[in-house]
């Protein structure tokens, strides 16, 4: 019973480091982007163009309507994101710009490879893929 108990304490405690370490660590936006205002405005052109480049560069992960079910995504170490939930669609405008443009691990950095005003259309269209 001794050794029963202790097996099951350590598995628990196994459990629960393998858990910590798989909770993705939090992406910290400068504030100056935080506040960042969109530098295109969002209409029928924006969102069009945004979805043409959604579509090329990003559905491959995030999938089709943003729900982090994209064809690579299984091969990913992190969840890419769901952008139908609350928790994404309340950050600013700025920091979806930021976390596009710059990236970290497994999500690309588009800076250099799409303008400033590509990443807005972008943005624009992530806008659109809420609940």
């Amino acid at each position: 019973m001794k050794y029963l108990k202790l097996f099951f304490v350590s598995s628990i405690m196994i459990f629960m480091s393998i858990s910590l370490f798989a909770q993705p660590k939090a992406w910290v936006v400068p504030a100056n982007f935080k506040t960042m205002k969109n530098a295109v405005a969002a209409g029928d052109v924006s969102t069009k163009a945004g979805m043409n480049l959604y579509t090329k560069n990003c559905a491959s992960c995030h999938g089709k309507t943003g729900l982090g079910d994209g064809v690579k995504a299984r091969a990913l170490k992190t969840f890419p994101g769901d952008f139908s939930k609350v928790d994404f669609q309340k950050q600013t405008d700025g920091e979806l710009f930021y976390k596009s443009k710059i990236g970290r691990d497994e999500m690309p950095k588009y800076e250099g490879k799409l303008s400033d005003d590509d990443i807005w259309n972008l943005v624009n269209y992530m806008r659109t893929l809420k609940k």
